[in-house]
């Protein structure tokens, strides 16, 4: 468990973003809805919203109060992933905007 409160966030905010893939992944498959639709863009940014507060709280706690708990450790694993799948996202828009 973690130490400090800011881990305690990291874990927390951990745990929406897990929530949110959970229901995005269930959104998709088992109700059958497009990748398009409001809901699940929704859920998406929601996702990734968590994901990055999750890696920023974890590297706070990790670097200025010394909190090298699995939770921390996790949040900052996980929220790493979604900054890059961010990225990902927004260089695949400029790289499709420039050649269509």
């Amino acid at each position: 468990m973690p130490k400090t409160r800011l881990g305690r966030w990291a874990g927390g905010l951990l745990a929406v973003f897990l929530v949110f893939l959970v229901a995005l992944i269930l959104g998709m498959r088992l109700a059958g809805m497009a990748p398009g639709t409001p809901l699940i863009i929704v859920l998406g940014t929601c996702m990734m919203l968590a994901g990055i507060a999750a890696f920023i709280t974890a590297v706070i706690s990790q670097v200025k109060f010394k909190d090298h708990s699995i939770v921390v450790i996790s949040a900052t694993v996980f929220g790493f992933i979604a900054i890059l799948i961010v990225i990902m996202e927004v260089v695949e828009g400029i790289i499709w905007r420039s050649t269509h």
